[in-house]
């Protein structure tokens, strides 16, 4: 039986990869999951699979607890998710993302690093780190163009500064030491447990009260969404199979300008009230208020990149892994699942869901 731990395992990727591995993998693996609960971790992602998993409230930054983790268990992975992700909250405390994202990720390469090696460039069998990073260290695109993992990295942002230091860590353990790593690097991801300051999931809320729909600039800032669940299928390919150093890039091929987003959120939105009337009991606004009148554009973001879009040929040849679900198909279960989840986000938006669930952790 492997040993994985999952750092920033109760965040939004994070947990969606803990349901995803214990849905494929059962009772064959043993999954240590371990977070923080800063504002976007919550244990309520993980409600039905705590029983399933070993649960360790810690700071990647606190070299104490990994040390005790290592010491404890007989770790086989490491997926690191740990990580402060919102480019906004960076721009106003950019301390705390070269903290967290850089020093932490070099304490856990560091305690791996030293219980996984039996000499000089050799490791155990079969261990391996995977940093999860972001397609924002390469910086921005204009009209034409993908990011290749061959791209220069060109961050413009603290958030994405702090993630390509990192991975550049991650690199030099691997030439340095030949450490057993590799580092992914994915396009923005949606789906279900996305905390609500971000864009979908954000947008959904204030569609539902009513209120405006606040987007940066001119809304031509062009992303490529990635469904969460294939950028779990990524992830769990190159731990398994990817080769030895590999940066790999995981796109969906998906591009779609910030005020497509908004638009498409807004029509389908309406069209689910309209054809199932029972949603409508979650509505805080008429039905006939939601339309794209909510729309509000607001200033633009600090060195906001123009457009992100990901070609990810090297896994796609290489591990056979491709973007299952459609962004029509995706987005229209990512909505769904925010209006059946009603609780979730009310819970999370308010923050209610901490003190519980705090309570009930330190009961376990």
């Amino acid at each position: 039986m492997k040993t994985y731990l999952v750092t920033g395992g109760a965040g939004f990727i994070g947990s969606n990869f803990v349901k995803y591995m214990l849905n494929k993998y059962n009772e064959t693996i043993r999954l240590i999951v371990l977070d923080k609960l800063t504002y976007a971790g919550n244990l309520i992602n993980l409600e039905s699979e705590l029983d399933k998993v070993v649960f360790i409230k810690g700071d990647i930054c606190d070299q104490e607890t990994i040390k005790a983790v290592f010491e404890k268990e007989e770790i086989d992975y490491v997926v690191n998710f740990a990580a402060e992700s919102h480019v906004d909250r960076s721009i106003e405390n950019p301390q705390l993302f070269m903290q967290t994202n850089i020093l932490g990720t070099q304490n856990l390469l560091e305690i791996s690093k030293k219980n996984w090696q039996i000499d000089d460039d050799v490791y155990k069998e079969s261990v391996r780190f995977v940093q999860v990073s972001t397609d924002e260290v390469y910086g921005s695109l204009e009209n034409e163009g993908y990011f290749t993992e061959n791209t220069p990295i060109r961050p413009r942002s603290p958030y994405s500064a702090s993630k390509a230091s990192a991975d550049m860590i991650v690199q030099a353990y691997i030439e340095t030491y030949k450490y057993p790593a590799n580092i992914t690097r994915c396009s923005n991801n949606y789906g279900p447990f996305h905390f609500p300051e971000k864009l979908i999931p954000l947008i959904i809320k204030n569609v539902l009260e009513g209120r405006s729909l606040p987007v940066y600039g001119d809304g031509t800032n062009v992303r490529d969404w990635l469904y969460v669940k294939d950028h779990c299928k990524a992830i769990d390919l190159v731990l398994h199979k990817g080769k030895q150093g590999m940066v790999y890039n995981v796109g969906g091929h998906n591009e779609k300008q910030n005020i497509e987003i908004v638009r498409i959120i807004i029509d389908i939105v309406k069209n689910f009230m309209v054809e199932k009337p029972s949603y409508q009991t979650i509505l805080k606004t008429e039905l006939s208020k939601i339309n794209y009148e909510l729309i509000r554009f607001v200033k633009d973001r600090k060195g906001h990149d123009k457009r992100y879009a990901i070609d990810p040929t090297r896994i796609k040849c290489e591990l056979g892994w491709y973007p299952e679900t459609k962004f029509e198909e995706g987005i229209v279960k990512t909505v769904e699942w925010y209006l059946e989840n009603q609780n979730w986000v009310d819970s999370v938006a308010s923050g209610e869901y901490k003190e519980y669930y705090e309570k009930m952790y330190k009961g376990r």
